[in-house]
């Protein structure tokens, strides 16, 4: 992998979110809490994927980690700090595997086979979790990085 693809990947999944918990402690620290994070993961930060994918898979783990951090140190300001980690979603970057061409065909068969729910995400299906980590009902939740994923992680 060329360097500068690898600094892209970690600038955009690492920096990325850390620029954006410094500014969000800051404003609600100031405030004095409580507050909430919630940050985008992946599935690929806790297990490996097939070749090309190592800056994509070092970077969520290093998300997965800014969570846990963040976490623990965010504790006394009352600000809770979780990830979602979904595995393949419907977006402009996955078109091709929801495409009903060969590689797209060949690719979600390939999905299905370790997917109990036997499909792949909808953007709709982050809404869930994404409500339920932002409200009171998780009030006793932090540091957690949840796998929305069909299942996969299951298996």
């Amino acid at each position: 992998m060329p360097l500068d693809d690898w600094v892209e990947i970690i600038d955009a999944n690492v920096r990325g979110p850390w620029l954006l918990a410094k500014a969000n402690g800051s404003h609600v620290g100031q405030r004095g809490g409580p507050g909430r994070m919630v940050l985008v993961s992946s599935e690929r930060g806790r297990q490996a994927s097939p070749a090309g994918y190592i800056a994509y898979c070092t970077s969520k783990g290093a998300v997965d980690s800014l969570t846990k951090t963040l976490a623990t140190e965010w504790d006394p300001c009352g600000i809770n700090v979780n990830a979602i980690a979904p595995s393949v979603f419907r977006s402009p970057l996955t078109d091709w595997i929801f495409a009903d061409t060969g590689e797209g065909i060949a690719s979600r068969k390939r999905n299905y086979a370790r997917i109990p729910l036997k499909r792949l995400g909808e953007p709709e299906d982050l809404i869930g979790i994404a409500i339920y980590l932002l409200s009171v009902a998780s009030d006793f939740v932090t540091g957690q990085i949840v796998c929305v994923d069909g299942g996969y992680t299951a298996t």
